[in-house]
């Protein structure tokens, strides 16, 4: 049998001093639908947490707007207290009903979300803390340098944003090192493309989310089709691989409530695609 590990994706050193391996897990699945209230299937989701270091994930991505708390409240009730395992998380969305994520930046709340974070967790500092959204109500340099003086208290080791331009992460970059940025990118929506040269440039961690879109292109007769049909593999597993393939600082984070999905996730580190199958899939998505 085959043994399936995510250290065959190779490591990043987030901030420059904290490795993990490259594929990691998002951990939004494991809350109900609209990410909102418990799992369907709450031993399943343990089952997932079991397993990831098992399949050498030891990069775990969440928030507190999952659920909300539900998927860090799981996390801690399976993994604590971590063992070698980097668990990152986000704040600054409120929860008002499923599917609903209205931004709040204000720096009393900043804090309140990594304070009640860190109590959930169990953990005296986060190790990666991501502001989920910058709030456009607010003056961003008072969100900014409220993650800051989180960061200079020790509640926080490295700091990080989620969905922002190059100009953003400049302007966050005098308040604090941007250690991460994690913006929606995949194989069918490439609008990122110049956040992930900047963060490439810079030694900056790139998280797409959403990572396993493959949309048209995993349809019968399309490159992701094809190419995944002479590996014997599947689109998704393709998507992962040319993520991987596509910059050293990529650290996808595929989420997912079911075992069997996590598997067949992690096994696309060992895909290794061609430079012509790479290419193909660059010209298919641009």
């Amino acid at each position: 049998m085959t043994t399936i590990s995510a250290t065959a994706s190779g490591t990043f050193a987030i901030g420059g001093d904290l490795t993990v391996t490259r594929l990691g897990y998002g951990a939004m699945r494991i809350t109900g639908d609209g990410v909102w209230g418990p799992p369907k299937d709450p031993d399943e989701a343990r089952r997932v947490l079991r397993r990831l270091p098992e399949l050498g994930i030891d990069f775990i991505d969440t928030a507190d707007s999952y659920g909300p708390f539900v998927s860090e409240d799981l996390i801690a009730e399976v993994l604590h207290p971590y063992d070698g395992m980097t668990v990152a998380t986000k704040g600054g969305l409120t929860r008002s009903g499923p599917g609903e994520w209205p931004i709040l930046g204000r720096p009393e709340y900043l804090r309140q979300c990594c304070l009640m974070s860190l109590r959930r967790l169990g953990v005296e500092t986060i190790d990666l803390y991501q502001l989920h959204r910058i709030d456009p109500k607010v003056d961003r340099d008072e969100q900014f340098a409220e993650l800051a003086r989180l960061q200079q208290e020790g509640k926080v080791r490295h700091l990080g944003l989620s969905q922002v331009s190059v100009e953003e992460i400049e302007a966050a970059g005098k308040h604090f090192e941007v250690a991460t940025v994690q913006n929606l990118y995949n194989l069918t929506d490439r609008s990122s493309e110049d956040v992930l040269a900047h963060c490439e440039q810079h030694g900056i961690g790139f998280i797409p989310w959403f990572p396993l879109a493959a949309g048209e292109l995993a349809k019968p007769g399309h490159a992701a089709a094809e190419i995944a049909e002479a590996h014997d593999a599947t689109p998704g597993q393709v998507a992962l691989a040319w993520l991987l393939a596509k910059s050293p600082v990529m650290l996808p984070i595929p989420g997912t409530g079911s075992v069997a999905h996590l598997e067949e996730n992690v096994a696309a580190a060992d895909l290794r695609l061609s430079d012509e199958e790479l290419r193909r899939l660059d010209e298919a998505s641009g």
